[in-house]
């Protein structure tokens, strides 16, 4: 991890050190494409075809029923079943709370104005199954969609190499009441929910976190078809700042637990001093030898950095500047700066509070805006499985109270009809 001292860099040397996931060549999207245009073309086939060349399988079917999922699930020992339980019950308490009816408000006097709540009905998850297989994910994005209340939730996930889905995903898949998964992974999956197919109904909406083809595929999706989706949420990153009541081997930690997602996720370390850097390296270098992942790891760390500042107030400001999904403030004085957080995807506060608890069971959803999109977006949450309809009602005092004003709107924009619906029913009053 190379090191940079935030003093000496200039505005175009922190633009270019943020700056991540880029595909200058357009050689991601014209691959993406394809794929999209194949799937569109040839539908089942296309996925069939995929399946082959990139997960190594020959499927005789493309997805599990209830029954094969049961069988694949009860595979799952107790304690595994008790720690996805204790997250889905956690995850299920956070999200169902942000379900809230809201307040008519009487702008004036018979005029009301409302929002409702409705489940946009057709919903597609995408659940990553490359080099590590997320559950995870699944109940992040499978929970708030059964508490929207969505008629459909289609579910994508890739095969094994035995053509199934890995047992932890069949038993998550149980719990949240999902009772097929469509075996289809990488921008296919996201082509076959975006236009269906034979056997993968389309979706209204797709969600779900994947690689750079994945996030490709999903951003192409939204600008060329009425499919929307959640977010562009792409490989993964984490951003510690730290000062001197930071623990090295505790954030030595948190760097790894990003670094292992895979060879284009990104760590960056924010301190405040080149002794922190210098402390927390040597644990990186302690921890990371005794990592199944290791290969992994070291690729995606030397994609990271440390950024030495001297005070809180700049690392903060680097890190706004960054934008990262994940935010961890690895110091005892984060109240003092947690007001001048800007952009972040989900925040870790204090030494005690790891990105992996938020990863699996605290509640929050890690479904987060990677690539500083966490400027513009929001992580996943119930408000992003419903819509919000506007309602208004105009009793006959309202309309003589509200006629007059949109009578002069309309007429100074010269849109003579919009005057006459309001004029025509004064009169009747």
């Amino acid at each position: 991890m190379k090191t940079y001292n935030y003093s000496d860099l200039s505005i175009q040397d922190i633009r270019k050190l943020v700056q991540r996931n880029v595909d200058p060549a357009n050689e991601i999207r014209s691959i993406v494409e394809e794929v999209i245009s194949n799937v569109q073309e040839h539908g089942d086939r296309a996925l069939f075809d995929y399946a082959l060349k990139f997960d190594k399988v020959e499927l005789d079917k493309l997805y599990l029923d209830k029954d094969e999922l049961i069988e694949i699930a009860a595979t799952v020992l107790p304690e595994q079943k008790a720690a996805l339980e204790i997250a889905y019950n956690n995850i299920y308490k956070f999200h169902h709370a942000q379900l809230k009816a809201e307040d008519k408000v009487e702008t004036m006097p018979g005029v009301t104005c409302w929002r409702e709540l409705r489940p946009i009905e057709k919903v597609g998850l995408y659940i990553p199954g490359g080099s590590a297989v997320l559950p995870s994910t699944f109940l992040m994005l499978g929970i708030p969609a059964r508490i929207a209340g969505c008629r459909e939730i289609v579910v994508c996930s890739p095969p094994q190499k035995n053509g199934k889905v890995n047992a932890f995903i069949a038993y998550v898949a149980l719990l949240v009441g999902i009772d097929k998964i469509y075996l289809a992974g990488g921008a296919q999956a996201i082509a076959a929910m975006a236009y269906g197919t034979a056997t993968v109904p389309k979706v209204d909406k797709i969600f779900g976190p994947g690689n750079q083809f994945v996030t490709k595929a999903k951003t192409i999706i939204q600008s060329t078809t009425t499919t929307a989706i959640d977010m562009p949420a792409g490989p993964s990153e984490v951003l510690v700042i730290a000062d001197e009541t930071a623990n090295p081997v505790y954030v030595a930690a948190d760097l790894l637990a990003q670094a292992e997602h895979g060879m284009d996720s990104q760590a960056i370390l924010v301190c405040t001093d080149a002794k922190i850097a210098d402390a927390v390296l040597i644990e990186v270098e302690k921890q990371v030898q005794v990592l199944p992942r290791a290969e992994i790891v070291k690729k995606a760390l030397d994609n990271s950095y440390i950024i030495v500042t001297n005070t809180l107030e700049e690392a903060m400001q680097f890190s706004n500047h960054y934008a990262p999904e994940h935010l961890i403030l690895a110091t005892v004085e984060w109240q003092s700066i947690t007001a001048n957080i800007l952009n972040a995807g989900s925040v870790f506060l204090g030494n005690l509070t790891p990105e992996s608890a938020g990863d699996y069971a605290s509640g929050t959803n890690h479904t987060l805006p990677t690539s500083s999109y966490s400027r513009a977006y929001s992580g996943v949450s119930v408000d992003s499985f419903v819509k919000k309809i506007t309602f208004q009602y105009i009793t006959p005092e309202g309309i003589k109270n509200i006629g007059p004003s949109v009578e002069i709107l309309a007429e100074l924009e010269g849109l003579h009809a919009h005057k006459n619906a309001v004029t025509v029913r004064i009169k009747d009053k």
